[in-house]
């Protein structure tokens, strides 16, 4: 039986303008996806929608339209910019499925009649943009910590999740998993900051709008968003449906990747949801840092804001992708620039990877009509670049396993810059000159060609168009991750995989 995988992105504010910055959590996530299932794992991967909520209310009214017809809208926007980006999730979640809705009724239901939540009265600060309630010292000059926008008073009649009866058992999980929140200075933010100064019970209901799911005992009210966005990664699975078999086979989910402006409700509050509900704890939650332009978040306010599908017609899909996983130290914030991103096309794509391809299928084609096989005329300088053909696999491996994914990537680059230096060092165009080397120069553009499979196969969680259009100029599509000495080769035609690009023509 396969080891399963389930691995999940925040469902997303659904949104007519999505940028760069958006992508960045389910580009990592797609990779880690894509790379579990070349290992051959029983990959479960989630995304989807968030489409409940106030300001959801209030932009449908503006435009003259019912919440519902405006999400549709919206949510046709995120699956086209998933799909040009690559992203191959399993499933795609939105909160106005009936089944989803229906669950989330239940598990309501549960947690009240089980005591863990209660009817009473809110009064507070409300970020409406980012629909979270602070207290006055979680302000940050007076305005909301995450956003950074105007927060207002609301009071009214809520529902109330007993957020305080789990914060001890909380306290104890995290110390006794330690891997359950990553980064480190993540974990040590949620205890600090937040569980430790004394948890204040979850305001989970309203009545000041009605767009969202209804209360099902009590007609007045909706279910706060928080509780109805964060059940999906376990009513996508049947849980509190008819049919809960992939609940038992996915959960725990093995890893929520979410942004650190929403590590608080993942940490905190989803955990203590499944305390309540008896269901275990994923296994970790890990809350990466923003993408940023210039030190600032990506909006159209700050006017550093393009739609993603532009960069992706004018650089290519792979070429964004690879940036994003290759530029920005996972965890931490990191920075795009067209400049930057031009700068590791050329570099790394066009200059190591692209050029290595291209000169070596040319090659086999010029001496050897494209029909490559081992002829074993070895030197001691091949068995250096064996020996890292097959140990790349671990290499990739163990890194993937700490999501160190840029530095996965580096392990497959070191690799190709070594079959550069191969080149330069066995000379094949000096070969060729000698009827008496041929089957040397054949043994040289084997170890080659097999070098470039191995990295084009474990490119493909990165750049997955790429490695497929490498695989087909090599007419080889061979999952094994090791050097094989009997391959045979018919090579295609040499095309190049990646265009240098001048910015200043642009």
């Amino acid at each position: 039986m396969k080891e399963k995988f389930y691995i999940t992105t925040p469902i997303y504010y659904p949104s007519a303008n999505f940028h760069i910055g958006h992508c960045y959590t389910t580009i990592i996530a797609d990779s880690l996806a894509r790379y579990k299932r070349l290992k051959g794992y029983d990959v479960c991967f989630q995304t989807g929608t968030d489409e409940h909520g106030q300001k959801i209310e209030n932009k449908a009214k503006e435009a003259g339209i019912s919440p519902k017809e405006y999400v549709d809208q919206v949510v046709e926007n995120a699956q086209d910019l998933w799909k040009a980006l690559h992203i191959s999730y399993d499933k795609f979640l939105r909160t106005t499925d009936h089944f989803h809705e229906k669950a989330v009724q239940k598990i309501f239901t549960k947690l009240y009649e089980q005591g863990d939540i209660y009817k009473g009265e809110y009064k507070g600060l409300y970020c409406t943009p980012c629909e979270s309630f602070w207290t006055e010292s979680q302000l940050v000059d007076g305005a909301c910590p995450d956003c950074g926008r105007e927060v207002h008073e609301v009071k009214e009649e809520a529902y109330f999740l007993k957020l305080s009866n789990y914060a001890d058992r909380l306290v104890d999980y995290i110390e006794s998993h330690p891997e359950f929140i990553q980064p480190e200075s993540r974990k040590n933010e949620m205890i600090n900051n937040f569980i430790k100064p004394g948890l204040e019970d979850l305001c989970v209901s309203r009545t000041s709008f009605t767009w969202g799911i209804p209360v099902p005992f009590d007609s007045k009210h909706v279910v706060y968003v928080w509780l109805d966005a964060l059940s999906n990664y376990i009513t996508s699975l049947g849980y509190m449906g008819e049919d809960d078999a992939e609940l038992k086979k996915y959960w725990p989910a093995d890893l929520h990747l979410v942004g650190k402006e929403i590590t608080r409700f993942h940490t905190i509050v989803w955990p203590i949801m499944l305390m309540a509900l008896d269901l275990p704890l994923p296994k970790q939650v890990f809350g990466h840092g923003w993408l940023v332009i210039n030190g600032a978040k990506i909006s159209k306010s700050l006017g550093n804001y393009r739609d993603p599908r532009e960069y992706i017609k004018q650089y290519g899909v792979d070429a964004i992708r690879y940036f994003v996983l290759k530029e920005v130290p996972f965890g931490n914030d990191g920075t795009f620039s067209e400049e930057a991103l031009v700068s590791r096309i050329n570099g790394d794509l066009a200059n190591i990877l692209g050029n290595l391809v291209q000169r070596t299928i040319s090659m086999g084609n010029k001496y050897f009509s494209g029909h490559i096989e081992n002829k074993r005329v070895a030197e001691e300088m091949d068995q250096f670049l064996i020996d890292k053909i097959n140990h790349l696999d671990n290499r990739v491996s163990n890194e993937m396993d700490q999501l160190h994914i840029s530095s996965a990537i580096s392990e497959i680059f070191s690799l190709l810059r070594d079959s550069n230096k191969y080149i330069d060092e066995t000379t094949p165009w000096i070969l060729a000159k000698d009827e008496n080397l041929k089957d040397r120069l054949e043994t040289v553009l084997y170890h080659l060609l097999e070098s470039i499979r191995v990295c084009a196969c474990l490119l493909e969680p990165f750049i997955p168009s790429s490695s497929l259009k490498i695989k087909e100029q090599l007419n080889q599509f061979d999952s094994n991750l090791k050097y094989s000495e009997s391959n045979s080769y018919q090579l295609g035609k040499p095309e190049a995989i990646f265009m240098r690009i001048d910015l200043k023509a642009k």
